[in-house]
């Protein structure tokens, strides 16, 4: 994904200034090819001397008739995408429709951050680094509110998405970041923000994007963590909501990056209207172990981890 260099100062002035416009929430979200995304991400592979290990056509029609088997026995929408960066190989599972992103959100309100200090030429604050800690660490909600509104709020996060190429990401209306709307698709686009040196963080940031989200305190660890094999990194970031819009069914995501020597995966899941959270975890478990193991082993397969985050 190639982040234009005039679209992000324009959009980080925006931010430091709070003079940026939200979206039009009547206009609604337009329709974003999901070739795109591929062609997008893959522009980013850092080792053009490595074969793709693209799936075949078989193998995406294989892999999305267990997903159905699967998800047919199981309440509520799922929804997934998986990227390899090592490789260029990609897949999206029902990535058109929009999910309330919960404390996934506070990925792209760390991104906005890291990138409003750049913009400022200086390092996070020692208040700002405490907050973004607990943030993603422990999922503050007081932490995400805090900087929520020192990156602009909603505007803000907004324009920030806009640069980074996730122009289907919708923050929530006045301070309510949890019901930012998006798709898996674009979740990875602000995963490669955060991780490729081709992006537009710095390598002092990406380090402490990743060190904080390789540390997530570990009642929270679960998700895409679950398709990790032994030796892999794993960073990620989880989000769970009992929605009232749903009638208080359960909001259940997670997304992340699991590295290893031959593999850069990004992975996000996304679901909606679980009876309960541990339902959710499992589905969203599942589907990610599904998704990650026909990219690292062949179509529709599973590869369990024998150690966990």
């Amino acid at each position: 994904m190639r982040v234009r260099g005039a679209s992000l100062v324009v959009a980080m002035t925006a931010v430091a200034s709070g003079c940026a416009r939200p979206p039009d929430p009547a206009a609604g979200p337009p329709s974003v090819p999901a070739g795109k995304v591929w062609r997008t991400l893959s522009s980013a592979v850092t080792t053009p001397d490595r074969a793709p290990a693209v799936l075949t056509a078989e193998d995406r029609r294989r892999l999305t008739r267990t997903l159905d088997a699967y998800l047919d026995d199981r309440p509520g929408r799922v929804a997934a995408a998986v990227f390899d960066r090592a490789t260029g190989a990609g897949y999206t599972y029902r990535d058109s429709g929009h999910f309330l992103l919960a404390s996934v959100a506070k990925v792209g309100i760390l991104a906005a951050l890291l990138l409003k200090a750049e913009a400022a030429r200086r390092p996070l604050t020692r208040r700002e680094r405490s907050l973004a800690e607990v943030m993603i660490r422990r999922s503050d909600n007081r932490a995400a509110q805090e900087l929520y509104a020192a990156i602009g709020g909603r505007s803000g996060l907004a324009r920030v998405m806009r640069a980074l190429g996730a122009r289907d990401t919708w923050p929530g209306p006045g301070p309510y970041w949890g019901v930012t709307r998006s798709r898996p698709s674009e979740q990875l686009k602000v995963l490669w923000a955060l991780s490729s040196p081709a992006g537009p963080i710095n390598a002092a940031n990406r380090r402490l994007a990743t060190a904080l989200m390789s540390s997530v305190v570990s009642r929270q660890a679960w998700g895409v963590s679950a398709a990790a094999s032994a030796g892999d990194h794993v960073s990620l970031k989880n989000g769970w909501l009992p929605a009232r819009v749903h009638g208080g069914l359960w909001t259940v995501n997670s997304i992340g990056r699991l590295r290893s020597d031959d593999h850069d995966l990004l992975v996000a899941v996304l679901s909606e209207r679980s009876p309960g959270k541990e339902t959710g975890i499992a589905t969203v478990e599942r589907v990610a172990r599904l998704v990650v193991g026909a990219l690292r082993g062949g179509p529709g397969t599973e590869r369990r981890p024998a150690e966990r985050v």
